[in-house]
């Protein structure tokens, strides 16, 4: 028996028909009959029929295979591609070696998954990291082992991103941040002043070099005491001596760059650097005839000079939208200070409250909550308590909101008026590398570690996720809640704004394809949904692996990746 398809045209309409037929030899001649007319089926139904015929044997799909395991891969594979794309591992080592496998699987599992060192040891084998790079087996020991391997190597790595990343004449910027601790063994875990909110709480401080863009290059940790302009000078000593460069112009905070490190760096060949005045400078040059606020009733940027800063450059901006929000966040100071203030007064008249003694130990603690109290006059007697402000110290302050002062070694001809302050601006992408480390994406707290070596490592792990997950974002700009194309601001003063393309993502919460814009966590998600199944054939050893069918999603996360320049 065989199955025919027969065709037959009728003027210009064509037919067509699908028949069981058998061939059989009657009187010396072969015949044909039709034994039945399968027109009606389905046309996959009549393929397994012409197999069945060809002596082809079916059995139920799930008699045939079995899924032993079923392991998110899509994730890994997007960020395995872009590590490749970096060249990460060789960033941490030329030589191909476990250690370096496993310190490159600690990276891209804090960009997967952070998590700490155990659950990380656990996670591992949870995924298709493990096998990927061929650690099956890991345990939370090994794991410890890379760290150590890894802090030995951090000057290289260091300097294997600088030369990469950082040329001569380039801009580099410089911020630091803190992250509270764990436990009370680490020697430097101090207390100082936290950036998180918690006072009172041991914490590190740790110091991020970044190039124009906000790549991170290098990270340093220090003493959770320190002040954040002693960080400084290590840092001018890591870009001219470990580094080599003969050019550079360093932008940090107004915190850090005091007098002593103004003279470090005056004194170091080819340092150059923008940076910003304290507030006390700004009002010294008000009083001192050098800034005259009139001057910006039409402009928002102008220089200035000043015998305070010889052969310096200072650039004053005023920007109306921060000096409005400043005397409106002053004013609410203000008001919840005094209610406080007069629910203490409101006590001493009604004789609730007495003694000079105890009225103070009352309006203490309420004048110093929203930080004020330079901005009140306070009497206290055994019987009485009055309080007003200092109006006159209040719109002296006030009329300097809004204003802020640059001050630039950078000569004119290199750095215009403007890029001086487009360059300042550039902090933000420091900011938001700190973001990264200390948020969700990389969540580098809570610190567990002990021994001062395994803190570095770990603050270095966050720093190279974050040197990974920059990357990421930039490739895939447009599937995420990112500007594709930020537009380049005429006013360097005014407040940025957004591109077109970027507000209607934020507006409609979809990219330009009619997709749904995500967060780099919620597109690893997505991504992590394609797995990757080990297969058994039912009665025999063998397996074969086989990943699900990528949606097109997945499909154009890799292509943008792969349409990345590999860098080396």
């Amino acid at each position: 028996m065989h199955v025919v398809t027969n065709t037959v045209r009728r003027g210009e309409r064509e037919y067509s028909s699908v028949l069981l037929r058998r061939s059989y030899r009657e009187d010396g001649k072969v015949k044909k009959q039709t034994l039945a007319n399968l027109s009606h089926l389905d046309a996959g139904l009549i393929e397994l029929i012409r197999g069945w015929l060809r002596g082809e044997r079916y059995v139920e799909l799930e008699a045939a295979f079995q899924t032993e395991r079923s392991l998110p891969a899509g994730h890994v594979n997007a960020v395995l591609a872009m590590a490749g794309k970096l060249d990460l591992a060789r960033l941490l080592e030329r030589s191909p070696s476990r250690q370096r496998d496993l310190a490159l699987a600690l990276i891209c599992q804090r960009v997967l998954c952070p998590e700490s060192k155990l659950a990380t040891a656990r996670a591992l084998g949870r995924s298709t990291l493990a096998s990927e790079l061929s650690l099956e087996g890991v345990d939370q020991d090994d794991l410890y082992a890379a760290m150590d391997w890894l802090v030995e190597r951090q000057e290289r790595i260091e300097g294997r991103l600088a030369r990469r990343h950082l040329q001569d004449g380039e801009l580099v910027l410089y911020d630091v941040s803190s992250s509270y601790f764990e436990g009370r063994t680490c020697t430097l875990a101090q207390l100082g002043y936290s950036r998180d909110g918690r006072r009172g709480t041991l914490q590190i401080i740790y110091g991020l070099l970044c190039d124009r863009r906000g790549r991170p290059v290098a990270v340093e940790v220090f003493e959770g005491s320190l002040h954040d302009d002693k960080t400084v000078p290590s840092q001018i000593e890591k870009l001219v001596h470990r580094f080599g460069l003969t050019e550079v112009v360093l932008v940090a905070d107004r915190g850090m760059v005091t007098k002593a490190n103004i003279e470090t760096l005056q004194a170091t060949h080819g340092v150059d650097w923008i940076t910003a005045l304290k507030a006390p400078q700004v009002k010294k040059l008000v009083s001192d005839g050098d800034l005259q606020l009139s001057l910006f009733d039409q402009t928002n940027l102008a220089e200035i000079s000043s015998d305070d800063y010889p052969g310096e450059r200072l650039v004053v901006c005023r920007n109306p939208l921060v000096g409005a929000e400043r005397t409106r966040k002053r004013e609410d100071l203000l008001q919840a200070t005094e209610q406080g203030l007069q629910a203490i007064a409101e006590r001493v008249q009604a004789g609730t409250l007495a003694g000079a003694t105890q009225i103070a130990l009352a309006v203490g603690p309420a004048l110093k909550r929203y930080r004020v109290k330079k901005h009140f006059e306070i009497e206290i007697t055994d019987q009485t308590f009055i309080f007003s402000r200092k109006h006159d110290q209040i719109s002296a302050e006030a009329s300097l909101d809004g204003f802020y002062v640059l001050r630039t070694s950078v000569p004119a001809q290199t750095l215009a008026t403007a890029d001086v302050v487009r360059s300042y601006k550039q902090l933000k992408e420091v900011e938001r590398d700190f973001k990264t480390i200390k948020g969700p994406e990389l969540e580098i707290r809570p610190i567990g570690h002990h021994l001062d070596d395994r803190v570095r490592a770990h603050v270095l792990l966050c720093t190279l996720a974050c040197y990974l997950s920059w990357h990421l974002k930039q490739a895939w700009a447009e599937l995420l809640f990112k500007d594709e194309q930020p537009p380049l601001q005429a006013d360097p003063v005014a407040k940025a704004s957004r591109s077109t393309g970027a507000e209607r993502k934020a507006r409609t919460r979809t990219t330009s394809r009619g997709e749904p814009a995500h967060s780099l966590r919620s597109l690893l998600d997505e991504l992590k949904t394609q797995t990757r199944n080990t297969i058994r054939i039912n009665g025999s050893p063998a397996t074969f692996q086989q990943l699900t069918t990528p949606t097109e999603l997945q499909t154009r996360a890799l292509q943008l990746i792969a349409d990345q320049p590999t860098l080396t």
